[in-house]
């Protein structure tokens, strides 16, 4: 384990909501943040992939003012400079983004790095790479956002956490709160939303519906 890793397994366990920047959405990614801050949500992720790198930073800045007054993590997707540049806790960088062993020692030490993975190749390298939680998925199917992979299912979401031998694994991709239960029995760390946050009518109840499934797990 990194030196992040011991505290990023309790740090990054629990409800992971994407404050995510798609048009579909009724609400602007720094809304959905304040709403999962208001609701319980453990994480909060920045997924800006059609804003400049200006308003990005302009959001990430607001959103790291609401994690530190809600108590919850606060990542940003893709970019460990932007990351830096907003104070973030942590960077999550998907498959082909920047590796996690390419980052400057200097932004090791202040971020903590989130990896996304599909397969078990992509997971078995993840952890190599000394990352502080991985995320897998898509779990079930989802319409969230534009995937190259099928749904991985229940039965290899558990392979994936027997693989992580404790460390943190958060499932993404089709959950909403009628199947996070079904993740939790998995021996999952915590779940990652878009939608089922995003495009709810009431954001922040959507928010605290899938926040108790963790909520009463040791370190969430």
């Amino acid at each position: 384990m990194t030196a992040h890793s011991a505290a990023a397994t309790h740090a990054f366990s629990g409800l992971h909501v994407l404050a995510d920047d798609d048009p579909r959405w009724p609400h602007d990614p720094v809304a959905q943040a304040r709403a999962a801050c208001q609701g319980g949500a453990q994480v909060v992720q920045l997924r800006a992939k059609h804003a400049p790198d200006g308003q990005i930073v302009d959001w990430g800045r607001a959103i790291r003012a609401l994690t530190r007054e809600a108590g919850a993590r606060f990542a940003l997707n893709d970019r460990f400079d932007l990351a830096l540049l907003t104070e973030a806790d942590a960077v999550h960088l998907g498959q082909t983004d920047l590796a996690p062993n390419a980052l400057p020692a200097a932004a090791r030490k202040r971020l903590a790095v989130g990896r996304s993975t599909h397969t078990l190749d992509q997971a078995t390298a993840a952890l190599h790479e000394g990352v502080d939680y991985l995320a897998f998925g898509p779990v079930f199917d989802t319409a969230s956002k534009s995937m190259a992979y099928s749904k991985r299912g229940l039965d290899r979401l558990r392979e994936i956490v027997r693989l992580a031998d404790g460390q943190p694994v958060v499932a993404i991709g089709g959950i909403d709160r009628g199947n996070a239960d079904q993740i939790a029995a998995t021996g999952a760390a915590g779940i990652a939303v878009i939608s089922a946050v995003a495009a709810a009518i009431d954001p922040e109840a959507a928010t605290r519906q899938l926040a108790t499934v963790f909520a009463a797990r040791p370190g969430a």
